[in-house]
């Protein structure tokens, strides 16, 4: 009582300083369960890491890629006025729909003088096989005469040597003989200049004659021209730029007149580094994302990979022969199909992709493992052809 008493500022130290262990204490175990927690999750995410990287690296994705669909400048191998335009701006047409015409009159013109060529060119044939035939008759009859004639000579010589028949008359018998041998010459000769014009073939049809075939040949390239006059889409899709193609306006053969852009044979065009394509081959699935759709996926295929990088058909390649050499990683192209563009919204071409391939390839250990364990590494190969 009398220390309780002598000391009374002791007390509430003590106090004090037990109260500040017990705060302390508390703080101490809550570091040492976070540590804990902390050191016990350090190998949960080495494992789940190491796991879903042995077991990842089966899709290859870039974002490197675009729409790209068949897309021609309409023509026609012929010149002319155009007549009408038959199509508006982004009008969608069918395989045959008509796009434009060019003025008909002259091709016309040409067609009916080729048809009456043709017409010509039969009848001369037709004439000739009738001359022939008239000249082989006509050789028939002279050579028919000619006994005659040589049996009236006869006569008129034993006529003459007996004195009953003048020497006029043999002159006579015998001149007539002379004409109708000459008359045999000219008809073999008529016969002959026929038979020639006619290649030697007096009965063969008039379609297989060399002037036939030629005026038909003609009326064929006529016929073409006018029919090319009415310009039709070679395939199905969406024409554009079409006020460039005014009526009226005067259209050089192979000028384009407008585009026509297909709406159903689409494809991706991309450009993987080459340090992506390590197992990616034709034939693997792609799942395809537009960036002004999302959320809406498009499925497709690896069509075909290029045998080349997109560098190496440029007209001046990198010459990496220079001692300030830098390694640049190479793109090669690559076209992946769109194989369910049906009932999605329209895709159209440059739009830009992101396209997702799944190699079926999976990381598996590391190199130095694998080189440990004595395990090679495999690598993706495209189908012999």
């Amino acid at each position: 009582m009398s220390d309780m008493s002598s000391n009374p500022e002791k007390q509430p130290e003590t106090t004090d300083t037990a109260s500040s262990d017990a705060a302390t204490k508390p703080k101490r175990s809550r570091k040492a369960r976070t540590r804990l927690i902390l050191f016990g999750l350090v190998p949960v995410v080495l494992i789940a890491g190491g796991y879903f990287y042995v077991n990842g690296g089966q899709v290859m994705t870039t974002d490197n890629a675009y729409i790209q669909a068949d897309m021609v400048g309409v023509t026609t191998d012929i010149s002319g006025i155009v007549k009408s335009v038959d199509v508006h701006e982004g009008e969608a047409v069918k395989p045959g729909q008509v796009l434009f015409t060019l003025d008909q009159r002259a091709f016309k013109a040409a067609v009916d003088g080729d048809e009456a060529r043709l017409d010509a060119a039969k009848n001369q044939i037709l004439n000739l096989q009738e001359s022939y035939r008239q000249s082989l008759a006509e050789l028939a009859q002279a050579k028919a005469d000619l006994p005659y004639y040589q049996t009236n000579v006869d006569r008129q010589q034993k006529l003459q040597t007996t004195s009953v028949a003048s020497q006029a008359n043999l002159d006579d018998a015998e001149h007539a003989l002379i004409s109708a041998k000459q008359k045999v010459d000219v008809a073999e000769a008529g016969v002959k200049v026929t038979l020639a014009q006619l290649g030697n073939r007096p009965d063969a049809p008039v379609e297989t004659y060399p002037a036939y075939q030629e005026a038909k040949a003609a009326l064929d390239e006529a016929r073409r021209e006018l029919d090319h006059t009415v310009v039709r889409a070679p395939f199905g899709g969406i024409v554009t730029n079409v006020s460039s193609l005014q009526a009226g306006s005067y259209m050089a053969a192979a000028q384009a007149g407008f585009q026509l852009v297909s709406d159903t044979h689409l494809w991706i065009d991309a450009s993987p580094k080459e340090t992506e394509l390590t197992y990616v081959r034709p034939g693997q699935d792609a799942v395809i994302t537009v960036d002004s759709y999302p959320g809406v996926e498009w499925h497709g295929k690896v069509e075909s990979v290029s045998p080349a990088s997109a560098s190496s058909f440029s007209l001046l390649p990198a010459q990496n022969s220079s001692g300030n050499w830098v390694k640049v990683v190479q793109r090669i192209p690559m076209r992946v199909t769109v194989d369910d563009s049906a009932n999605k919204p329209p895709l159209r071409v440059g739009m830009s992709t992101e396209v997702s391939i799944d190699t079926g390839h999976r990381n598996g250990l590391p190199h130095f493992v694998r080189a440990l364990i004595g395990q090679e590494t495999a690598y993706a190969s495209e189908p012999a052809r």
